[in-house]
């Protein structure tokens, strides 16, 4: 079905207009989820219909770190949604007066400039007054415009979508009145077309014409509607003019609206704004990963010690009794690794599968170079062991020599959600280096410390 087919009045234009935009997006960026890329499309075509809405949600593409394609799916927004007005170092008046009864759509990259520390935010808080107030219709800004004595207040007003995009939270009133989109950059594997203007964007231009076509005329029918929402409060607010733009179109879509809404919904409550030290302790994890082996799995607390272990990291100050489990946990949140319980040779305790760490570790740290080899015979500093042939990244059939290599089997046990073994095997000795000591010797496997340190601590 082609934007021409759709814009000539098939029943199905909008089903049909809305899955063709999706899928054109979809070549050019990577979206985090199914979900998110559904979000982006119904936003996108709600940009067309704003005379008909209540509230005008914004769009926050965020990621933890850079080069994770938040640039690139605003480019495609910007191509494709409603009359687009950048506002890169505008002013706040410029933009409340670039803003009429048929407003335009905002959009903002770079946004982390503007709020990502304390004093931007605060050199910026009639911005984020701005498009606080924009969320919602008939709250307009009051100035004083005249010559000399001829002078009154007149109302501008600030309704309009937004997008905006930046590394980390944007402040939280904004937040409250977004649909989030977590970005992350590309791992191994993921390819995308790169975007051009000239070649790229009459693609996007041909759809939102055909966008034009099918919503514009339907503003009254739009706004009488009154959609069966799957959320309460402000988050039904922020997401009605998405599930409408569903519901007008048909097929899958109002389904798929409504489960984008509610798992995207729940994923914005566990969201932490705090993204301050993320990078590091994916990094910091890896190092500790690689200290002990390369393990299936390590203990929770052998994992902490061994971070707090380092003198130039900050871990061992993080708060009053330094980093907590919980800290721990909430950090890496971000990245969707958690903890559970993992039976390891002493016992079942609380740890993480190396597992789990491999997909963020792909996509955000760096890659580590092989470890130079010692001069035969000097002992005098303990140099970590290389990487195992399956070390992230790479997946190879076990040939005996790495227990590390060992699938991980759970257990079939009601109490125990991972239910895994956290090593090879129990009986399995390696020589790495002791976090407490430094020398060589011999430890379990899934420990950061030697035998005669373990029994010490």
């Amino acid at each position: 079905m082609t934007t021409e087919d759709a814009a000539a009045g098939d029943e199905q234009a909008g089903a049909h207009l809305l899955t063709e935009l999706k899928e054109t997006m979809e070549e050019y960026v990577i979206f985090p989820s199914e979900e998110a890329a559904v979000a982006v499309t119904l936003w996108i075509a709600a940009t067309f219909g704003q005379r008909a809405w209540q509230h005008a949600p914004r769009l926050v593409v965020t990621g933890p770190t850079k080069r994770c394609g938040k640039s690139r799916l605003l480019d495609v927004v910007h191509e494709s949604c409603w009359n687009p007005l950048i506002t890169v170092n505008a002013t706040v008046a410029a933009i409340f007066r670039s803003i009429g009864d048929d407003p335009p759509t905002l959009l903002v990259d770079e946004a982390d400039t503007l709020f990502g520390t304390t004093k931007a935010a605060e050199n910026n808080e009639d911005l984020r007054g701005l498009l606080n107030a924009g969320h919602q219709r008939n709250r307009p800004t009051l100035r004083v415009v005249g010559v000399g004595t001829e002078q009154a207040v007149k109302e501008f007003p600030t309704f309009a979508m937004a997008a905006l995009a930046g590394i980390g939270g944007m402040p939280d009133t904004i937040m409250d009145r977004a649909i989030i989109v977590q970005m992350r950059r590309r791992g191994p594997g993921e390819k995308v077309k790169p975007f051009r203007t000239r070649r790229d964007a009459p693609r996007f231009t041909s759809i939102g014409m055909a966008l034009v076509e099918w919503l514009r005329p339907a503003t009254d029918v739009l706004a009488d509607m009154e959609p069966d929402m799957p959320l309460e409060d402000r988050a039904a607010d922020t997401w009605e003019p998405l599930i409408i733009v569903a519901d007008h179109a048909g097929g899958d879509w109002p389904k798929l609206a409504r489960h984008a809404a509610e798992k995207m919904v729940k994923e914005q409550a566990k969201a932490d704004s705090d993204n301050t030290f993320r990078g590091r302790v994916l990094v910091d994890c890896r190092r500790a990963f690689r200290a002990a082996g390369w393990p299936g799995a390590m203990k929770t607390d052998d994992l902490l010690e061994y971070l707090k272990a380092d003198r130039e990291a900050p871990w061992a100050d993080w708060g009053r009794d330094g980093l907590t489990a919980r800290k721990l946990g909430n950090l890496l949140g971000e990245y969707d690794i958690t903890s559970g319980n993992i039976r390891f040779s002493d016992g079942q305790k609380k740890g993480y599968l190396r597992v789990k760490f491999e997909d963020a570790w792909g996509r955000y740290c760096p890659a580590e170079e092989e470890p130079a080899e010692e001069p035969p015979g000097d002992v005098s500093q303990a140099s970590q062991p290389s990487p195992p042939r399956s070390a992230p990244g790479r997946k190879e059939p076990w040939d005996g020599s790495d227990p590390s290599q060992l699938s991980i089997r759970p257990a079939l046990t009601s109490t125990n959600e991972l239910g895994t073994d956290g090593t090879a095997n129990h009986e399995e000795q390696a020589t790495t280096p002791c976090v407490g000591c430094r020398t060589p010797q011999t430890n379990t496997i899934g420990s950061a410390y030697c035998d005669t340190c373990r029994t010490a601590a």
